[in-house]
């Protein structure tokens, strides 16, 4: 071949072999690409609600009918017209992707609210919402299969949340509406019109007792200070209605004021809300706007009937508690009281945690000095989050004035819980006032303690002798201090548990630090005005061959010094056979001999026990009762009772 030709030879091989190569290379159009486990993650899960892109599954749809996101995202109505209506798309296909699609716009309209805020949303806005609602709702239970069905599919969890997320705002902005008509004295049980849309309530299932403060969001709060949050996945969302406490500060002097009432529920309570579509077929269902909106009571229905299907109730379990403890000013307000300074409280008060339930038993929690409600935060929560705890018990907690004498606490947080107990069940037949649990911590279980014993005549007469007290003075002291030191127990008590308990008193508490604190306790002017007979009849009296004693009576720091009368004589007190009690004691120092340990306030020698069933030693401070060894070993104990009360959680 001449170079001419070759030359030509050239020229038209370089071409052929480039459109070779083209052809090859458009005929080899799939490759292998390796997928990281974190796309892996998001191409299974990711969706609107988290991540503000459309799903994997939803782009899939769109890309079957000649779409993608971003032609969506730049008309969202057309977008959602053509996935409506083209041919094409199986009903799974079409109606989740409408869900999403819509949940897109919602989002979009919906302004950013603060935590708590009362923020009423655009009607466009929620008609998003309620559209977003009724396509999950035809997804979930009018598509051709049942949840049950496809109860390990991605996109079924993906769908359920549009759902539960949509039934959120909408109630929200049904709660906005029915509070201000409730305010106004209307009936804020008729329906909500929004729109298009007609909203009826029904708030029957939740124990309302008045009109309600606010709405929170459960799954848009989180609480520091509380290790952990028990929830249960489920259809609805999970909501926390929060109702006017009532007020138990009170000026020192209480004058002016009605006295405080004795017990309350807490006054948070969780709730959860579905919504239900209108209609018996997926025509009827996306042709409604009647809708009915209910609340439920998580602590009470584990699932509901929806559509012909049994679902398990989102519940949220840990929310109300949190934002009754966030929201109580108790850290303060118990400070004042021991202090009494500016508003405190005077009289104990029965917290429930829960609407009273006749079937579960009673955990009653005694806090100790200074303290209030919050010193079981983690303890309560825990208890309240075992799913078998919380089928058998219910917890009632009291507040008290940590400053008044150890004897008088104790009369008044008895006469406190026998009056609830008298208000639920004044024949003593439900099974909640029997075998209950006494749990107290520092001087709280010094009381659980006192009222759990028999007193006999043991502290009066240590009164009486130490007095001098007779004849007409005796009478008069006796009229107003002999119930403070003539008890019996708490009947129907069952079990104990003694948490970091001085029952023999502190050292700590005489020393000189002590004696400083002890001088800056003050008693409220209503104990002391209450007393101050007995005090002339005391100053009167006087020792024995001693001058009268100045009219004054102990406080609670001075009833908890080691060499305190009435410690001393109260700690001999028995307690009733049948309480079977124990002992979680804490130690600073883990190499410290136990018998000569301490946890900074509570000597071991002071809250040991003998005749306890069970002794555990935590290396802690004081506020053992937070600690997680402390919440397992009360888990552990109360696990015991339920087995040998033959419950199910101990077979």
């Amino acid at each position: 071949m001449t170079q001419g030709l070759q030359a030509r030879a050239r020229r038209w091989l370089v071409p052929l072999l480039a459109a070779a190569l083209l052809l090859s290379s458009g005929c080899a159009m799939v490759k292998v690409k390796q997928v990281t486990p974190a796309d892996y993650a998001m191409l299974k899960r990711d969706d609107i609600l988290n991540s503000g892109r459309l799903s994997a599954l939803s782009q899939e749809s769109l890309s079957v009918i000649g779409l993608t996101s971003a032609q969506c995202a730049k008309d969202l109505p057309a977008c959602r017209q053509t996935v409506a209506t083209i041919e094409g798309l199986q009903a799974e296909q079409r109606l989740s992707t409408l869900a999403e699609l819509w949940m897109q716009q919602a989002l979009a309209l919906t302004p950013r609210a603060k935590v708590g805020e009362a923020t009423l949303l655009p009607d466009a806005a929620l008609d998003a919402w309620l559209e977003t609602a009724r396509y999950s709702y035809a997804y979930l239970f009018f598509s051709g299969r049942t949840p049950a069905e496809r109860a390990l599919e991605d996109r079924l969890t993906q769908v359920r949340d549009y759902y539960n997320y949509a039934a959120e705002q909408t109630a929200s902005v049904v709660f906005q509406h029915t509070r201000a008509r409730a305010l106004e004295g209307a009936d804020y049980l008729s329906p909500v019109q929004v729109g298009r849309w007609t909203i009826r309530s029904d708030f029957e299932r939740l124990p309302l007792n008045g009109i309600p403060r606010q709405l929170v969001s459960a799954t848009a709060v989180s609480f520091a200070g509380l290790r952990s949050t028990y929830r249960r996945d489920g259809f609805g969302a999970e909501l926390v209605v929060v109702m006017e406490a009532p007020s138990l500060a009170l000026p020192v002097e209480g004058e002016g004021r009605d006295a405080s009432p004795v017990f309350s529920e807490m006054p948070a309570i969780n709730a959860t809300a579905l919504l239900r579509f209108g209609g018996s077929t997926l025509e009827e269902v996306l042709a409604t706007r009647d809708i009915r909106l209910e609340a439920w009571s998580p602590d009470a229905t584990t699932s509901i009937q929806l559509e012909g299907q049994q679902v398990p109730l989102a519940a949220n379990f840990t929310a109300a508690y949190g934002m009754w403890m966030a929201q109580s000013g108790f850290a303060t307000e118990s400070l004042r009281t021991l202090f009494g300074r500016g508003e405190g409280i005077r009289e104990p008060h029965i917290y429930l945690m829960q609407p009273y339930d006749p079937d579960r038993r009673i955990i009653f929690m005694l806090h100790g000095l200074a303290s209030s409600p919050e010193a079981w935060v983690n303890l309560a929560n825990e208890i309240m989050g075992d799913p078998e705890m919380r089928r058998h018990y219910q917890i009632w907690s009291v507040y008290y004035p940590t400053n008044a004498p150890i004897a008088l606490n104790r009369y008044t947080i008895s006469n406190a819980f026998n009056q609830t107990l008298d208000h639920f069940d004044p024949k003593r037949r439900a099974a909640a006032t029997h075998d209950m649990v006494f749990i107290g911590h520092s001087m709280g279980g010094v009381i659980a303690r006192l009222m759990l014993s028999e007193s006999g005549d043991t502290l009066w007469n240590g009164a009486v002798e130490r007095f001098n007290l007779r004849g007409e003075r005796l009478r008069r002291v006796e009229a107003r201090l002999g119930p403070l030191a003539r008890f019996s127990p708490q009947p129907d008590v069952g079990r104990a548990v003694f948490i970091a308990s001085p029952h023999r008193g502190t050292d700590i508490a005489g020393d000189r630090l002590g004696r400083l604190i002890g001088k800056l306790v003050r008693l409220p002017l209503t104990i002391l005005g209450k007393f101050e007979e007995v005090f002339l009849a005391m100053q009167d009296a006087g020792e024995p061959g001693g001058k009268p004693k100045a009219p004054r009576i102990g406080t609670s720091i001075d009833n908890l010094k080691a060499t305190d009368p009435f410690i001393r004589a109260s700690s001999a007190l028995p307690m009733a056979p049948q309480v079977k009690y124990h002992s979680i004691i804490a130690k600073r120092k883990a190499d410290m001999p136990l018998a000569d340990s301490d946890d900074g306030l509570v000597p071991y020698w002071s809250a040991h026990l003998d005749g306890v069933l069970s002794e555990k030693v935590i290396v802690s401070g004081h506020s053992v009762q937070e600690t997680p060894e402390a919440v397992l070993e009360v888990r552990r104990i109360l696990r015991q009772d339920l087995r040998e009360h033959g419950d199910d959680a101990g077979r």
